[in-house]
């Protein structure tokens, strides 16, 4: 039995994975798959990457390719979701505040820098034809250091996944004012370059086990109702998530590579461009 770490954030995206532990297919082909929740996002994640303390991440596309040209060895193997990850942009409840155009030099709060909170508020701004240099942020790790935050007005706003912030909104300790997309697939699967080296056929097989279930996830029975209970989210709500994600189960193409780079480039999210060969593909 081979141990392989796995990390990403505990959010329905990431549901598949826990299907697939808790029904021992990869335990049935001699992988010891260990999970680790991680709240605090992308650039934790990164982090572990880099340090070992995960050997495969399922994390941010914009954060890892940032981290990847900041020296980070891992490459990216998978895109995980196709679609776009929809983040809404929060203020407190009793904020003053009621329009984005308002949030213009007020302080953002992130789960850290390099986060996809921290870069997607870059990419608002730009958006929004704001200075990205007159962005001043507060790093507050988690979304409940967001709450706290906001609530004490040490931050003035929050970007996060619309549909996991909506029991927040919905509570009154949030209002979303805005939207915005990300202009990319959401979410890739990154690998420690050491364990692609040493374990190929080792992540060839993870992929091919979550790739099937994610084919096949949405005809699940009832799965709507499973999320809704699991991560406390209105059945509604998650049914209209389930309708706008899309799973991949391919790798990304060199053109849709060099077109994440430029719009990255474009806004200074990268100083300059990767090459193609940051990507892996495991079935070569």
């Amino acid at each position: 039995m081979k141990t392989i770490k796995i990390a990403g954030v505990p959010e329905h995206f990431n549901f598949p994975w826990h299907l697939c532990i808790e029904d021992g297919e990869f335990e049935a082909v001699g992988i010891d798959l260990q999970w680790t929740d991680v709240p605090e996002g992308t650039g934790k994640m990164c982090q572990m990457l880099r340090t070992g303390e995960t050997d495969i991440a399922v994390l941010l596309t914009e954060g890892i390719i940032k981290d990847i040209g900041e020296g980070n060895t891992a490459k990216i193997v998978q895109i995980f979701v196709q679609s776009p990850l929809i983040w809404g942009v929060h203020v407190a409840q009793n904020s003053p505040y009621q329009n984005l155009s308002e949030l213009e030099k007020k302080k953002v709060a992130v789960s850290r820098m390099g986060s996809g909170s921290h870069l997607m508020s870059l990419v608002n701004a730009t958006n929004q034809h704001w200075k990205t240099d007159d962005l001043e942020f507060e790093i507050v790790n988690t979304i409940q250091g967001a709450v706290e935050n906001l609530t004490k007005g040490t931050a003035d706003y929050f970007m996060w996944e619309r549909f996991m912030t909506q029991p927040l909104v919905d509570q009154k300790i949030f209002r979303r004012i805005a939207e915005c997309p990300t202009p990319w697939p959401c979410f890739v699967i990154a690998v420690r370059n050491e364990i692609l080296e040493s374990y190929p056929t080792i992540v060839h097989q993870i992929l091919e086990i979550i790739n099937t279930t994610t084919q096949e996830f949405k005809d699940i029975p009832s799965i709507d109702r499973t999320l809704s209970l699991k991560y406390n989210l209105e059945l509604k709500a998650v049914q209209e998530w389930l309708s706008l994600t899309h799973w991949s189960q391919k790798q990304m193409t060199k053109s849709s590579f060099e077109s994440i780079m430029n719009k990255l480039l474009e806004l200074k999210l990268v100083s300059n461009t990767l090459p193609f060969d940051c990507l892996f593909s495991v079935r070569n």
